[in-house]
Formats: C-alpha cells, sequence, structure tokens
C-alpha cells in the first residue's frame, strides 16, 4: 500500500470521559482501522458492526465530522440500542441544540450533515455497542451516535449508509476509543492512498506502524485552536504559497487558513487568490514546456500530460509548497498530488 500520497498526524485536544462497560474490552497498543477509497464518488469508507444483530454498515470517512451517524432503519432494529434522554449527561457531551423536558422524557437531538450534499437533518442519539475490525475484531459497549433518515444519504458512496466522524468533538470516533482504551493518547493519523488506506490510533507517537518512511520524513504543525476550545474542524496555518519555488505575491491575509478534509476530492482555493494561483502556475507549467488543453469543470486549467517528463515523484509538473508556521515548514505537493479548483 502506496500511503505516501498523504499523511497527516493528529495531535487534537480530545476530551475524555468514560462510560461503565459490561465487559473489560481487550486491545492492544494500537489500533488499524482499514479504508478503501471508492472509485466512482473518490471518497474514502470505512465498515463497523452495531448491536446484537452485528449489522454491517459501510460509512464514509469525515476527518471533520462530530459523530457517527447512520440509517439506523436500514438495518433490523437492535434490542441493545438504547435511546439517550435530553438533559442527559451523555446529551450534554454530545452538544445537543438544548435541553427541554415536556410531558416526561424527550430524546436528546442532534443535527446531522451529510457533507457531501450539505443537508441537515435532526436525528436522535443512540448508544449500542460497535465491533470494528482494528486488526482483530474489537467492540466498545455504550458507543455514543446518531440516528439519521435515509434522505441525509443521498450523494455518498454507493451502499454507504452513514458517516464516520473523527473531528473534535467529545462523542467523535478517537475520542470514545481514547476514552475507553486509553492506548494512543489523543493521537490518531491518516494514511489515505490511491486505493486502501488506513486510520491508525497508536500509543504515543509510534506512527511507525505505517512505515519508518514515512516517520522519518514527516514535518509537524500545530493545529488552529480556539480559545474557547470550541471547533471541531481541523484547520492549519498557512504563511505563503510557493510555486516551482516562487512565493506569489498576495496578501498573507487572504491565505490564513487551510481546513484538512477527507470529503473533498482535491485542493481549493479562495477566490481571491485563485486567479494570482493560476497566473503563476500557468507561467511555471509553461517553462517546463507543459500545453495547454480545454478545461475540464470543475478545473479552469489544464494541461495534456503527454510530452510531460516523470520522475521519482511522478510527472514534472510544477512543485506547489504551502509555507506553514516557518520557511523550513511546508507542506509540499508535487507530481499527481496536485488537482485545484476555485
Amino acid at each position: 500500500m502506496a500511503c505516501s500520497v498523504q499523511f497527516f498526524l493528529f495531535f487534537s485536544p480530545i476530551f475524555l470521559f468514560s462510560f461503565s462497560l459490561s465487559q473489560e474490552p481487550v486491545l492492544p497498543k494500537a489500533a488499524i482501522i482499514p479504508v478503501k477509497k471508492d472509485p466512482s464518488t473518490l471518497q474514502y469508507v470505512t465498515q463497523v458492526f452495531l448491536g446484537e444483530n452485528f449489522s454491517s454498515f459501510k460509512l464514509v470517512v469525515d476527518v471533520n465530522g462530530p459523530f457517527l451517524w447512520v440509517d439506523c432503519a436500514s438495518n433490523p432494529l437492535s434490542r441493545s440500542q438504547n435511546p439517550i434522554e435530553s438533559c442527559s449527561l451523555e446529551c450534554s457531551m454530545a452538544k445537543s441544540s438544548g435541553c427541554t423536558m415536556s410531558f416526561g422524557t424527550k430524546s436528546c437531538t442532534l443535527q446531522s450533515e451529510n457533507p457531501i450534499s450539505r443537508m441537515v437533518t435532526s436525528g436522535n442519539l443512540a448508544e449500542d455497542r460497535i465491533f470494528m475490525e482494528l486488526g482483530f475484531m474489537a467492540y466498545i459497549d455504550n458507543f455514543l451516535f446518531s440516528c439519521a433518515p435515509k434522505l441525509l444519504l443521498k450523494g455518498l458512496a454507493n451502499g454507504a449508509k452513514g458517516i464516520l466522524g473523527l473531528g473534535n468533538t467529545r462523542i467523535s470516533l478517537p475520542s470514545q476509543i481514547s476514552s475507553t482504551f486509553g492506548f494512543f493518547k489523543r493521537k490518531f493519523s491518516l494514511c489515505l492512498s490511491p486505493t486502501d488506506g488506513v486510520i491508525s490510533l497508536a500509543e504515543s507517537s509510534d506512527v511507525s506502524l505505517l512505515g519508518a518512511e514515512i516517520t522519518r520524513s514527516m514535518v509537524y504543525t500545530p493545529l488552529i485552536s480556539k480559545p474557547d476550545g470550541a471547533g471541531e474542524e481541523y484547520k492549519i496555518n498557512v504563511k505563503a504559497i510557493k510555486i516551482s519555488g516562487k512565493k506569489l505575491s498576495v496578501n498573507q491575509e487572504n491565505i490564513g487558513e487551510a481546513k484538512i478534509s477527507t470529503i473533498v476530492p482535491y485542493t481549493t482555493i479562495g477566490s481571491k487568490i485563485y486567479g494570482t494561483f493560476v497566473e503563476g502556475y500557468i507561467k511555471a507549467a509553461t517553462s517546463l514546456n507543459m500545453t495547454r488543453v480545454a478545461p475540464v469543470a470543475p478545473f479552469g486549467v489544464c494541461f495534456d500530460s503527454k510530452g510531460v517528463e516523470n520522475s521519482r515523484f511522478g510527472p514534472n509538473v510544477p512543485i506547489i509548497d504551502l509555507v506553514l508556521q516557518s520557511e523550513m515548514v511546508k507542506w509540499r505537493i508535487y507530481g499527481r498530488k496536485f488537482n485545484g479548483a476555485s
């Protein structure tokens, strides 16, 4: 598996909490969750099993998703599934929209979002046993997730029944695994390749599970954190953009934050700097004798791959550097890695 394509290590400020377990689960000091890339939608998907029925759910991975949500009605009802009450501790942890009690107990309601269609609907918070392939089959009791309606599945990969959220919230998958097992100390990594990949939750900074070469080549940049601790999305600061070593002449304020996403299959650039970026890229590409061709949506500028020489990093095209906290720390995009749109 070629995991050098996209690799992210997250040191997220995950809040820890615990629930009582009916049995003490057994898990090693690391967990590897297999991920596959859907060829038609380019979405990354994985599989989990819920409830006493061991019902299979194919889920789209959303690194910024606040929690796991599924179309609960797509599989037989699990008798081990329990609804979460409004005003409960679990409901408060899920950052529900409010605590209201009327005519007895009310279910805890969450706003579930499809990150592809941007559709948002209400869903009820529930808990059940979740089984995951982590190198072997492991489970967590009382795992919190949301039941969403079938209409929210529009736009997801074929057969997908929900979203696996890895965001910076108290009920995302990394938070709940950390809370239950406590073996990876609020860190997880993603290895995303053109075909197969993994979500890795490992002890300390032991990302060597994915290869010593990757570990040695990694650079680190802090995630943006808000003073109040709010914000479920993972963002980093970008101070400058270079194309073939030349810095773009743009206002740094127009660059600012960059969001890491597993949903959008290509790099998107703000409209305020897109024109300058395209101009700089065309100039660099022309110097490499690249030939422009008719654009293919959603891209405004395209080049013919014929005649482009290959290097050990792929096609010899202009190298793009996202300069992070210093000139020494940059995110380099080269070869086949770059596709950009406004």
